[in-house]
C-alpha cells in the first residue's frame, strides 16, 4: 500500500510539471513527425542534377539523357541564365553543362556530399553511353533496396522511430532520474525523508516504477504516431520489444542514479550528464548512420550503451529479429546496467 501511494504521488508530481510533460511526450512526437515528413522517401535527400543548356535533340545529349533517366537522379533542365542564377544562390549541388565537344560537371564546394554522389552517377551514365557507342550493349545490374530482415520500406521514419525511443530512455534516465535526485538532495528533501517512517527503498522504487510507466506510455504514443502518420509498425514481437524497452530503462536509470552520486548541485550535474548525453546522441546512430565516420570512431561507439541498444531495438522493430545474433549487444547494455547500478549503490547518499 505504501508503494502504491508513493507511486501515485510521483505520478501526480510529474503531471504538474508542464515543461517535463512537453519534452517527454510532445517534443519527440513533433521531432518524428517533422523529420519523418522532410525525409519521407529515404534517409538522405533526393539527389538533383541541374542540366544547363544541354539539348535533348543532339545525338550525344539524347543518349546521355536516356542513360541518366535510368538513375535515381532528379533532372532539373534549365537555360544557362537560370542555371547561373541558381548556382550563385548556392542552391545547386551538381550541374551538367556543355564543355568543348562534350559535357562537363560542376560540384558545389559547400554541398560536396550531395554533389559528389550526383557526379559519380553522371560519370557512370556517361561511361555507359561510351560503351554503347563502341557497339556494346551495357547491362544494368538490378538493385534491390531492403533491410537485413528483408523489409522493403524506404521510409526514414522507420529508421528514426527506434532511435528516438532509445534517445528518450537515455534522456529520462539522465535528466528525469539523475537531475531530480540531485535536486532533492540539494534542497534537503532527502534529509527530511530520512526522519520519516517511509522506507527508503519504497521511495526509490516508486520513482523507478513511475519512470517505467512514462517510458512505456511514451513508446506507445510514438508507435501509434508512426503507424498513423507513416504507415510503419513493429515487425517483431511486442513482448521482445517490451523486454528490450525494460532493459534500456533499467540501464539508463541506473546511469542517472550513478552520475547523481558525483554531483552536489544541479549545475554540476548538468555538466556531468551532458558529457555523457551529447556524445551518445550524436555518435550512436539516433538520426543517421556513421558509415562515413572514421573506422576508429565506429569501433569506439560500440562501447557506448546507446549504440548497441539501438541495434537490438531496430533489429526487432524493423526486421522482426529475435535476440539471436544480438547477444553481444545485449551483453554490453546489461554490463553498463550492472556497472552503473553498482556505482549508484556505492555513491548514493541521503545528505
Amino acid at each position: 500500500m505504501l508503494l502504491l501511494r508513493q507511486f501515485l504521488m510521483e505520478c501526480k508530481l510529474y503531471s504538474r510539471d508542464r515543461a517535463a510533460m512537453f519534452w517527454t511526450f510532445a517534443f519527440p512526437m513533433l521531432l518524428l513527425l517533422g523529420l519523418g515528413t522532410i525525409f519521407r522517401s529515404g534517409a538522405t535527400p533526393q539527389l538533383t542534377l541541374v542540366v544547363a543548356g544541354v539539348s535533348r535533340e543532339a545525338p550525344a545529349g539524347r543518349q546521355l539523357f536516356q542513360a541518366l533517366e535510368r538513375t535515381p537522379l532528379k533532372l532539373l533542365e534549365l537555360d544557362p541564365a537560370a542555371a547561373a542564377a541558381r548556382w550563385e544562390k548556392g542552391e545547386t549541388a551538381a550541374q551538367l553543362e556543355p564543355a568543348g565537344s562534350g559535357f562537363g560537371l560542376k560540384v558545389n564546394t559547400y554541398l560536396a556530399a550531395q554533389g559528389q554522389m550526383a557526379a559519380q552517377i553522371v560519370q557512370e551514365a556517361n561511361l555507359a553511353v561510351q560503351v554503347a557507342r563502341d557497339g556494346h550493349q551495357p547491362t544494368w545490374m538490378p538493385v534491390q533496396v531492403e533491410s537485413p530482415g528483408h523489409a522493403h520500406s524506404g521510409n526514414y521514419a522507420a529508421f528514426l522511430l527506434p532511435g528516438l525511443l532509445g534517445l528518450n530512455l537515455l534522456s529520462m534516465g539522465l535528466f528525469s532520474v539523475g537531475m531530480v535526485n540531485v535536486s532533492y538532495r540539494e534542497k534537503g528533501k532527502f534529509r527530511r525523508l530520512a526522519v520519516t517512517p517511509l522506507p527508503k527503498w519504497i521511495f526509490l522504487l516508486g520513482q523507478v516504477l513511475q519512470r517505467l510507466v512514462v517510458a512505456f506510455l511514451q513508446a506507445a504514443l510514438m508507435l501509434l504516431l508512426g503507424y498513423f502518420a507513416f504507415g510503419i509498425r513493429n515487425q517483431g514481437s511486442y513482448l521482445l520489444l517490451a523486454a528490450v524497452m525494460a532493459l534500456g530503462s533499467g540501464c539508463f536509470m541506473a546511469m542517472g542514479f550513478a552520475l547523481a552520486g558525483f554531483a552536489q548541485t544541479t549545475e554540476s550535474y548538468g555538466a556531468i550528464s551532458n558529457a555523457f548525453f551529447f556524445p551518445m546522441m550524436f555518435l550512436s546512430g539516433v538520426y543517421f548512420t556513421l558509415d562515413s565516420a572514421p573506422h576508429w570512431m565506429r569501433q569506439a561507439v560500440v562501447l557506448l550503451p546507446l549504440s548497441p541498444y539501438l541495434r537490438v531495438l531496430r533489429g526487432i522493430f524493423n526486421d522482426g529479429a529475435g535476440f539471436a545474433g544480438h547477444g553481444l549487444d545485449l551483453a554490453v547494455v546489461a554490463a553498463w546496467a550492472v556497472a552503473c547500478f553498482g556505482v549508484a549503490l556505492k555513491r548514493f547518499k541521503w545528505a
